[in-house]
Order: structure tokens, then sequence, then C-alpha cells
């Protein structure tokens, strides 16, 4: 197909090329930030008619997060709330049930790049917001912004690996401050300040927390998962990644009648 046909692996691999040319002339991406629906915000909820889920009207989830994309984009790009940026690019995709969600790859100007422990506590946290003083804050992050109960807290969670680790590493380990190794992922600060929240059946402490920043999630109510990538120097990767394209999957029809057992071996 060729580049045109929107999403196929031309157009994805264009997509990669361009994005690449922006890091030779711009430098390395410094944020990364991914938005996903909220199948419950009021502008969909609101729409429904009795009986019907958000998943039945794509049409309706499409428009409301477009809508909402736009108002992200505002924050970043016009109101600057992260600083002067030089290039940005954004992919957005489509999960298993239906729900949106954008990647952001964004590339600061020379004045505004985050290099210092110190520069990405401004931007990114992760610990739980106290109750008592913001109780807004704290309801998002417990509802949107917490991993699993995976690890030891659930070996059956889809995220654990076979040798019984989560796939993302969680829950992390407590840091007093952030610190970045070279070539590496920041470790963010995790407060071991005795909060934990009761998600999904388990109490859950900081270490189970996605970084996020506070503005954007109390602004936008969904996971919304903001990283610093100023330090890794595997760009190609990160690009990669947004430029993947869609899920592909393998399936046939077998009837019912027929008792064949499929030996996925010969058919591939």
């Amino acid at each position: 197909m060729p580049s045109s046909f929107i999403g196929g692996p031309t157009d994805m691999r264009k997509r990669y090329m361009e994005a690449t040319t922006l890091v030779k002339l711009y430098g390395k991406p410094d944020i990364f930030l991914t938005m996903t629906c909220n199948p419950n915000w009021p502008e969909i909820t609101n729409e429904l008619f009795q009986h019907e889920e958000p998943q039945n009207r794509p049409d309706l989830v499409a428009r409301v997060f477009h809508s909402k994309l736009e108002e992200l984009k505002d924050q970043l790009f016009k109101k600057k709330i992260f600083g002067q940026v030089s290039a940005y690019v954004y992919v957005i995709e489509h999960q298993k049930r239906g729900l949106p969600h954008a990647h952001f790859l964004i590339i600061l100007q020379r004045d505004w790049k985050l290099y210092t422990p110190e520069s990405f506590d401004e931007i990114v946290s992760t610990d739980i917001p106290d109750k008592n003083t913001n109780i807004h804050l704290h309801n998002a992050v417990v509802k949107h912004m917490m991993h699993g109960p995976c690890g030891f807290l659930n070996p059956s969670n889809v995220f654990m690996k076979r040798n019984g680790c989560c796939k993302s590493n969680y829950p992390k380990k407590y840091a007093p401050n952030t610190n970045v190794e070279s070539d590496c992922f920041p470790f963010y600060k995790r407060s071991d300040n005795g909060v934990n929240v009761r998600v999904r059946g388990k109490n859950l402490d900081n270490r189970s927390v996605v970084p996020y920043n506070p503005y954007l999630l109390a602004t936008f109510d969904c996971h919304i998962n903001v990283e610093i990538f100023s330090t890794i120097k595997a760009v190609k990767c990160l690009y990669k990644y947004i430029d993947k394209g869609h899920d592909h999957v393998a399936f046939n029809l077998i009837s019912e009648q027929n008792n064949h057992q499929v030996d996925e071996i010969q058919e591939f």
C-alpha cells in the first residue's frame, strides 16, 4: 500500500523517517506523554442511552477524545506548561476495546531542556496526594494512575512475566530523591511515607504510582502518563514504538462439529 493509506506500513515508516529528521534538527525528545480516553467523562456518559455502554458508541468516544486532545495541545504548545517547544510528534492508537489513546514525543528548546533531577520533580510526580488537602487529585491518582496490583501482590496479573516479575517492574523501589544513571530512565522520587490506598482488593502505596503531572491529571481526569526522556540515548526505539502501526492478529473459523485440533506450528 502507498503512504497515502493512513496507518499502513509504508505510511508509518515515512512518519518514522520524518520524526528522526526532527531529532537531527532539534535534538533528542525530552518528554514522553501518553493520554488515554476516559469512558466515564461526563461528555460521554451524558449522551448515552439507557443500558448503553461507551464501546457501543465509537463515534461519540472519538469526537470527545478529539476535543480533549485539542485542549491538551493548547496546554502544551500555546500555554507552554512545560516550556518552549521546538518540535513534537504524536500518534493516536486504539485499544482492543476501542478506546483511543495518544502518544506524544516533545522536544523542548535548548534553554528549556531537562537535565537535572530537580527539574524532573517540577514536572513529574509519583506520590499519592494528601487526601485532606487535595481530594480531587487524590481521587484521580487512585482511579487512573495506580498500576496493578501485580508482582507478589498478584502473581496472575496479565503484566507478569514467566520469571514472576512485572513487565513494567512494578512495584518500584522507594527513593528519597530523583536520580539518573547514564543512558537510563530516571528513577523518580517515591516517598516512603506510609500512605496507601485500596485498589482492586489490594493495598497499594507510592511504589505502584505511574508517573504523572499533577496539573494535567487534575485537568483532564484520565490516565495521562508523563515521563522524562531527555537522558535516553535509544532515540530510535522511542520513535519506532509510536510508529509501529496498529496491532495485528491472525485467526480462523472452525465449525463446532469439527473437533480438529489446531497445530499452530503446522499452520505457520
